[in-house]
């Protein structure tokens, strides 16, 4: 039952493991992925180690430089492999690759310690963002001030928002919904409460609620 509470920690609207995009899908199946490569890994280290202790004969019949091949070597080498050719392809979902037509593009300027969006048409909001369902969204990162890093767990992986650089990162939500997003890179006292969120909304309502947010004084 002790587990129970650790388990609820991984809900939410900051969950990584609760994804609503096919970057966040990718990041959570590398995820799974690798706790597997590090439960099978654990798992055969365990058990040279407990039958060292309690059945050393076993382990001399099996030879130590047999052991020390296959146990230090070959299988781990087999792990490590899958491991990486999982990482590279699926990180392949977060590049701002060309395409036609070009997706939306957002550009997210961040700054001790508030996050800027600003979009095509001029309009700006500030601590709130929002975005179309279903669609590829651009979003050009950089920094006023210090590094930052731009990152909603549950529509993809975060990236470094550095100043005078701009790095592209491209996310799509599939859902609509409020989502959570973060710097998730320490930039200073008020880095704890640097958050925005994040508002997925059907295509034909993208315009109005835009709209609304300058209505709002979010401008």
């Amino acid at each position: 039952m002790a587990v129970l509470p650790l388990l609820a920690a991984c809900g939410g609207p900051f969950s990584a493991l609760e994804p609503e995009g096919p970057s966040a899908r990718g990041a959570a199946t590398l995820w799974w992925i690798m706790l597997a490569g590090f439960a099978a890994i654990f798992l055969m280290v365990s058990a040279v180690l407990a039958l060292a202790l309690w059945k050393p004969r076993t382990l001399r019949t099996f030879g130590a430089e047999r052991t020390m091949v296959w146990g230090g070597l070959v299988i781990p080498s087999v792990i490590l492999t899958v491991l990486v050719a999982a990482a590279l392809a699926l990180g392949e979902r977060l590049l701002a690759v060309p395409s036609d037509p070009a997706p939306l593009r957002i550009e997210a300027i961040a700054r001790q310690w508030v996050w800027e969006f600003r979009y095509p048409d001029g309009r700006a909001t500030s601590g709130r963002l929002v975005m179309p369902v279903g669609e590829d969204v651009d979003f050009a990162v950089t920094s006023e001030d210090v590094i930052h890093a731009f990152w909603i767990p549950r529509l993809g992986g975060k990236i470094d928002a550095i100043p005078g650089h701009e790095n592209v990162v491209r996310l799509r939500a599939d859902r609509a919904g409020v989502y959570g997003g973060v710097c998730a890179e320490f930039c200073g006292d008020g880095h704890a409460p640097m958050r925005f969120s994040v508002e997925a909304v059907e295509q034909g309502d993208f315009e109005a609620r835009l709209a609304e947010f300058g209505a709002e004084g979010q401008q």
